[in-house]
């Protein structure tokens, strides 16, 4: 029971460590002051695709 409680406690350590650090720049680029950002970027990509010529 012991090891057992040993092993979920290291997985638990472990996916905190792997994800924290995911989940704090998830948190820092979707907050409000980045949107206009992200949302600029993603119309000048938008536009400025080549679009397909049709014959």
């Amino acid at each position: 029971m012991i090891l057992l409680l040993f092993f979920v406690l290291l997985i638990q350590f472990f996916t905190y460590w792997v994800f924290e650090p995911l989940g704090s720049l998830l948190e820092y680029v979707l907050e409000i002051r980045l949107f206009p950002l992200i949302a600029l970027i993603v119309l000048v990509s938008l536009f400025s695709a080549k679009t397909i010529e049709q014959n």
